[in-house]
C-alpha cells in the first residue's frame, strides 16, 4: 500500500456497558432520552456528592477481560483524568491509570485475504463516559454546540491493543472481533450508531525495517468500520507525502470528515503528564476475589473462535461460513434453532449464506428483526426433501416468508406454489410441449441428446416452475425413446 513503509495502527476502543443504572449514581443508563432527563447531582459533579461504584460494571469488565484473555488484576483503583470540555460537568473524568481491571490479553484474527494473526491487548479499564456535544454545523467550523448529559456517568471500558496492527484490513477485523466478543457475553450492545462503541485511532508509518515507530496521528470518536477503513487508507499516504515533502508529522488529534475522505486536524496531542492524573479520593481500592473471578468464568458463553471450530468439525461446514455466521451471536443462535429441527447443517449454512443474507443486506435489518421463525425455515427445507416445492419456488417462498412472517405451508397454499409431482398430470403437459417443439424431438431423435435440456425448461415455464423437475426429465426420456 506504501511500498517502502510499514504502517502501524493502535485502536482505543470505547464500548458502554448494559448495565441498567450508570456507574457512579443510581441515574437510568438508557439511549434516546429526551436531553438531559437521565442526570441527577452526582453524575453532573455539583458540590457535596460522593460517587458510589456499581458493582454490575466491575463484573462486567472482568467478564470481557476474561473473554479477551486478560489477566485479572486482584487489586485496582480508580483516578482522576483531569481536562476541561464542555462536555465533561466536572472537569475530570473518574477513569483508571497504573492499576486497570485487566492487562495483556490478546485476540485472534484472521483479516480477509491475509495471514492469522494474534494481536496483543495492553490493558482494558473501567471509566465514566463524558457527555454528548451536537455541533452547529461541521466539527471544524462549528460557531456553537449543545450538550446533552444523560450519557455522563455511563460505564465505559477503553480496550487498548498493542501496536500489532499493520493494515486497514486487520484493524476492521479485530473491530469485529472485539465486536463479537461484547456482544457474545453480553456486557454491551455494541450500537456502533448510537454511540455504544467507537474507537480512537493511532497511526503511524516508518520505513520498513526501522528501530523506532514513526510519530502518530490520533483519530477521535470513530463508530463507522467503514469510515474507520477510510481513514486507515487516506492518512498514511497524507503522512508519507509529508515526509517526502521534507515536512514532519505532528503528533495531535484529527477528525475524519467523511464527505470529502480527510483527516482534518483539531488540536495537538495530549500525553498523560498532561491530565495530572492522581488517585480518586472518594471511591476506595477494588480488591477483586478469585473466587469472584471464577464464578464470571463460569458464566461465560461459547465464545466465536470456539463456536466456529465446531460448526467445522462437528457440523461440517466450511470455515468461512461458519466464521461468517458465528461472528453474529443472533446469527449462530438462528442458525442452531434450524438445524435443531432439520439434520442437515450443511443445506442450512448454504441458505443462511446466500438467501438470508442477501435479504438481510437488501433491507439493512438485523436478523432479530426477521419475522419468521427457524422452525419456520426448517420446514421449508423439508419441503423441499419431501418434493412439496422445488428449490426454484423455494425461493420464492422465502422471499414472502421474509417479507410477510407467514409459515411456509400458509404461503404455499396462499399463492398455489405447490410442486406438481403426479405423473398422469405431467404426461399431458408433456405431450403439448412436444407437440409444439417438433424441430427440438427430430434434433433429439438424430442424437443431440442435450436438447432434452430445453425441453425440461419448457415444461417448467408452462407450469409456471411447480412441476417436479426430476420426474419431467424422466417422462421426456420415456417418451423421446419409447
Amino acid at each position: 500500500m506504501l511500498d517502502d513503509y510499514q504502517i502501524t495502527i493502535g485502536l482505543e476502543v470505547h464500548a458502554q456497558l448494559d448495565t441498567n443504572t450508570k456507574i457512579f449514581c443510581g441515574c437510568k443508563n438508557e439511549f434516546g432520552a429526551e436531553p438531559n432527563t437521565h442526570t441527577c447531582p452526582i453524575c453532573l459533579g455539583l458540590p457535596g456528592t460522593l460517587p458510589v461504584l456499581n458493582e454490575r460494571a466491575v463484573e462486567y469488565i472482568i467478564k470481557a477481560g476474561l473473554a479477551l484473555n486478560c489477566e485479572i488484576a486482584t487489586f485496582s483503583k480508580f483516578d482522576r483524568k483531569n481536562y476541561f470540555y464542555a462536555d465533561l460537568p466536572k472537569a475530570y473524568q473518574i477513569s483508571q491509570f497504573d492499576l486497570p481491571f485487566c492487562e495483556k490479553g490478546e485476540v485472534v484474527i484472521q483479516p480477509e485475504d491475509e495471514e492469522e494473526v494474534t494481536i496483543g491487548i495492553t490493558r482494558i479499564h473501567l471509566e465514566e463516559d463524558a457527555g454528548k456535544l451536537t455541533h452547529a454545523g461541521d466539527i471544524a467550523q462549528a460557531n456553537s454546540s449543545l450538550v446533552d448529559y444523560n450519557r455522563v456517568g455511563t460505564p465505559l471500558i477503553e480496550i487498548v491493543s498493542e501496536p500489532d496492527i499493520h493494515s486497514p484490513a486487520q484493524a476492521i477485523a479485530y473491530l469485529k472481533k472485539l465486536k463479537s466478543v461484547l456482544e457474545y457475553i453480553g456486557v454491551s450492545d455494541c450500537e456502533m450508531s448510537q454511540g455504544s462503541m467507537r474507537a480512537d485511532v493511532n497511526v503511524s508509518i516508518a520505513p520498513i525495517g526501522a528501530d523506532e515507530l514513526g510519530t502518530r496521528t490520533e483519530l477521535k470518536n470513530m463508530n463507522s468500520f467503514k469510515a474507520i477503513e477510510r481513514a486507515l487508507i487516506y492518512e498514511p499516504k497524507r503522512q508519507k507525502k509529508v515526509l517526502e515533502s521534507g515536512g514532519e508529522i505532528i503528533q495531535g488529534t484529527l477528525t475524519w470528515d467523511d464527505e470529502t475522505g480527510k483527516t482534518i486536524p483539531m488540536r495537538t496531542k495530549e500525553e498523560a503528564h498532561d491530565y495530572r492524573y492522581f488517585p480518586e479520593p472518594d471511591l476506595v481500592p477494588v480488591v477483586v476475589d478469585d473466587q469472584w473471578v471464577a464464578e464470571i468464568k463460569d458464566t461465560l458463553p461459547e465464545l466465536p473462535d470456539v463456536r466456529q471450530e465446531r460448526y467445522v468439525t462437528e457440523l461440517e461446514i466450511p470455515a468461512y461460513d461458519a466464521g461468517v455466521i458465528t461472528a453474529d451471536r443472533e446469527m449462530a443462535d438462528f442458525f442452531e434453532a434450524v438445524v435443531a429441527d432439520y439434520d442437515d447443517a450443511k443445506a442450512v449454512s448454504n441458505w443462511m449464506m446466500g438467501e438470508f443474507l442477501r435479504l438481510l443486506n437488501e433491507e439493512d435489518i438485523s436478523i432479530t428483526e426477521v419475522k419468521f421463525t427457524p422452525q419456520d425455515l426448517a420446514k421449508m427445507l423439508q419441503m423441499m426433501d419431501d418434493g412439496t416445492i422445488s428449490s426454484k419456488i423455494a425461493k420464492t417462498v422465502f422471499e414472502e416468508m421474509f417479507a410477510t412472517g407467514k409459515d411456509p405451508d400458509t404461503v404455499v397454499e396462499e399463492k398455489g406454489l405447490k410442486q406438481i409431482s403426479d405423473s398422469s398430470e405431467l404426461e399431458g403437459i408433456i405431450e403439448d410441449v412436444l407437440a409444439d417443439n417438433q424441430s427440438a424431438v427430430d434434433d433429439y431423435n438424430d442424437g443431440n441428446k442435450n436438447v432434452i435440456g430445453f425441453l425440461v425448461g419448457q415444461t417448467m415455464q408452462a407450469t409456471k416452475g411447480k412441476a417436479n423437475p426430476q420426474l419431467v426429465n424422466k417422462i421426456l426420456r420415456e417418451k423421446l425413446e419409447g
